[in-house]
Parts: structure tokens; sequence; C-alpha cells
């Protein structure tokens, strides 16, 4: 089945509009290609995709080394907030930018139900 970018962008343009204190997020392939995005205006999409591939690669090493399986997400906190992927099968990664004020067990719920979103449109 052919990925609908359409589909993919509003289902992303709803998730950062309706999910409190996201900023940003985007559906890449794990090998970077931008398939949709709502970052901020400021972040280059296509290195926000090469960066997120990347994170993606060294993780699933790391993985793999300490044994512990599939990674399923993967949790970045800085000072300004946090950065998480999530996988989406094997075909895409969802990248989430919240602020620090995120309250994380909502924003999982809220990633979750959005990732079941993409799941069905990707399958």
């Amino acid at each position: 089945m052919a990925i609908n970018p359409y589909k993919l962008g509003r289902i992303l343009q709803t998730f950062v509009s309706n999910t409190p204190d996201v900023e940003g997020a985007a559906m890449i392939t794990p090998d970077g290609l931008l398939l949709a995005a709502s970052l901020p205006v400021d972040m280059d999409d296509e290195r926000v995709s090469a960066i997120s591939a990347a994170m993606l690669s060294l993780s699933e090493q790391i993985g793999h080394e300490l044994n512990r399986g599939t990674i399923a997400r993967i949790y970045l906190e800085g000072n300004h907030g946090l950065s998480l992927l999530t996988r989406c099968g094997e075909e895409a990664v969802f990248l989430v930018l919240a602020s620090k004020a995120v309250k994380p067990g909502l924003l999982k719920l809220e990633i979750q139900r959005t990732v079941n979103q993409f799941n069905f449109f990707l399958s």
C-alpha cells in the first residue's frame, strides 16, 4: 500500500494541535526520509529526519549489544524539553518534540493513540 503523506500530515497536525505542551512532530522512515512533519518553523525538516534516523540506528545497535531486544521508544530529555522516537512498525518512526512542562503519562497515551492511527495507514 502506498503511503499517503497528506493523511499522515493531517494526523501529525491534529496531534500537535491537540496535545498539550507538544511543540512538533514528524513521521520519518528508518533511513531518514521525511514522510510528514509539523515541526517548529526554525527547524530544518531534512536535518531533523537525518538526525532521527541516526539516533534510531545507534539505539538499535546499543539495544542489541545490551540484549534489550527491539527498540520500541527512544526518550531524550534535555534542559529545553523532550524528544521521543517511537517505532511505527518496520516502515516508520514517529518523532515528538515536547516542552519540559509536558505530562509524560498523558504524552505516552497520546503518542500510542497516534501511532495506532499511523499504523492503520502504513499497513
